[in-house]
């Protein structure tokens, strides 16, 4: 007991004793005591740190007020979007040279669209605007907005329509009702509803997959169909890409996991199937709906009150998709009279000098310097569609010019040539006289 005692004396002594151990005097000791008071102190209004923190406050809240002031927000609720062309790109990329890949060339995915005022849409030939956006940004906005409206119709469909498809009676009588509701016939015409036929199409989306389709935007993100394992070819990738010289866009088939490289000697369709090995097809149904012709009112549907016109006559607001693909997209909009831009705005100024570069670069893809596939088209001057180039205004007068005036020559020297045939022939009967 007392050899444990004398251990412990001893280390206590030679813990005491530590060169190493910091030295404690009162100040130190009152350092420390302040320190562990400070950690739970809070500043008062009097105190110093109270006035810098108030100083903070009150900067941060004037800069949130002169940026909120400063920010303008454009109104396109009286525009129309409307789907112009499908681009691919190629460009070298640093990522892929670095790797083992079989092409040092991304593929560059694009789309043009335009707004268009609502009234005009159709023509479209001035005070519109012209973008240019990435096409799996134009694909998340448009494919999600066309989904809503189709969920939006199959449910109006179902409640107005769908209850009366088996009672002949029922539906004569309904029909009579719904023209006396303004809200049911406002949602019809909201989501152009036809009671006729919004029902076999509801059927055919919701059976899509048990009738043997695949909804095409399922492919809007690259992704493996056909896994080689041990046949010895090459995987295959489907993925959205454009077609029909970029008026359209479809899902094709590509050999390489970022779909940079299409196989267009396949079909997607030989390659899909259902969990249980069926063969499955593409139902491109929704997806046309996004490069169509027509135009998109970018004006939120309004809903009505149920008091009178004035009070279904709100305030309108602009459709979440257009605000994300103006948003996202180069502007080429002062060049073609798009009033309703940023150009007559304070501190805008970046935006309105990139604007002749983002309007060259537009014209340069809708001139068909690339082809379906990105590739650089050499022989494609301006003004050409899908790589077949057309002639300009000079070129064709030029060309007028050279054949015009190659006739004429022509036409001189066929002159020439029946005078000196008949000069000859007058001399050499001269000459026969004579003799």
């Amino acid at each position: 007991m007392k050899f444990s005692l004398a251990l412990t004396a001893i280390a206590a002594a030679v813990v005491s004793a530590n060169p190493f151990a910091p030295a404690k005097s009162v100040n130190s000791a009152k350092a420390a005591y302040m320190s562990k008071l400070l950690e739970n102190a809070r500043p008062t209004e009097n105190s110093q740190l109270g006035r810098r923190r108030r100083l903070d406050e009150n900067e941060a809240e004037e800069e949130a007020e002169a940026e909120e002031a400063y920010e303008y927000e454009v109104d396109i609720s009286a525009y129309s979007l409307k789907f112009e062309q499908c681009q691919f790109v190629k460009a070298y990329d640093d990522e892929l040279a670095g790797e083992d890949s079989e092409t040092i060339l991304a593929t560059r995915r694009f789309v043009i669209f335009r707004l268009c005022p609502t009234g005009s849409c159709d023509s479209c030939s001035y005070n519109f605007g012209e973008y240019i956006v990435d096409l799996q940004d134009y694909l998340d906005a448009t494919v999600e907005y066309q989904k809503d409206m189709q969920d939006e119709m199959c449910n109006t469909c179902q409640a107005y329509c769908y209850n009366n498809q088996n009672d002949d009676a029922a539906a004569a009588a309904d029909d009579d009702a719904a023209a006396a509701d303004d809200d049911e016939a406002r949602r019809l015409q909201n989501y152009n509803i036809d009671c006729d036929s919004c029902y076999d199409e509801c059927m055919k989306i919701e059976n899509m997959e048990e009738n043997g389709y695949i909804d095409a935007t399922d492919f809007l993100d690259c992704q493996m169909v056909y896994d080689p394992e041990d046949d010895g070819k090459g995987a295959l990738y489907a993925g959205p890409m454009c077609a029909s010289n970029g008026s359209k866009i479809k899902i094709g088939l590509f050999t390489d996991d970022e779909c940079n490289v299409p196989d267009t000697d396949k079909d997607v369709d030989d390659y899909l199937m259902d969990e249980n090995g069926g063969n499955m097809k593409l139902s491109h149904a929704l997806l046309k709906t996004v490069y169509s012709s027509g135009c998109v009112s970018c004006a939120a549907p309004q809903e009505y009150n149920g008091n009178d016109d004035a009070a279904y006559a709100q305030e309108a607001e602009v459709l979440d998709m257009c605000d994300q693909l103006y948003d996202a997209a180069a502007k080429c909009e002062k060049t073609n009279g798009f009033d309703d831009g940023y150009s007559n705005y304070d501190g805008y100024e970046n935006q309105l000098a990139q604007e002749e570069v983002v309007c060259d670069f537009v014209e340069s893809l809708k001139a068909g310097s690339y082809d379906e596939t990105g590739e650089i088209v050499v022989y494609g001057a301006n003004s050409s569609t899908g790589g077949y180039s057309e002639t300009t205004g000079g070129q064709k007068f030029a060309l007028t010019f050279f054949i015009l005036g190659t006739a004429g020559l022509a036409g001189y020297a066929a002159m020439l040539h029946s005078k000196l045939t008949k000069g000859v022939v007058g001399l050499t009967q001269a000459e026969g006289s004579m003799a």
